[in-house]
């Protein structure tokens, strides 16, 4: 399989045309300043992305979990306000809930 994302990976600014037709993916190279990346490149391309997406899944689930930042700021105005820290522990908790792996 070839994605669109590991071509402009490998060959930046590149010009391509990626089709599927009856289920196969067609690459035409237009790109006269630059060499069509092998089909091996392309595979180790998209395991490479693939883990370094992977990685990140931590940071997306806090990202989805994290309170809205009004809500956030709200909680550091009070937590000044009347010495608590509900800001801080709302935030570890998602920390806690999604440790940052590797």
């Amino acid at each position: 399989m070839i994605t669109t994302q590991a071509l402009l990976s490998l060959r930046p600014n590149s010009q391509f045309d990626l089709r599927t037709t009856e289920g196969v993916q067609v690459l035409t190279w237009n790109d006269k300043g630059q060499t069509e990346p092998t089909q091996a490149e392309i595979d180790t391309e998209i395991i490479r992305l693939q883990a370094e997406y992977d990685a990140q899944e931590y940071a997306r689930n806090r990202k989805a979990e994290y309170p809205a930042i009004a809500d956030q700021q709200d909680m550091q105005f009070h937590d000044a306000i009347d010495g608590t820290t509900t800001w801080q522990d709302a935030i570890q908790a998602v920390k806690t809930k999604y440790p940052k792996s590797g």
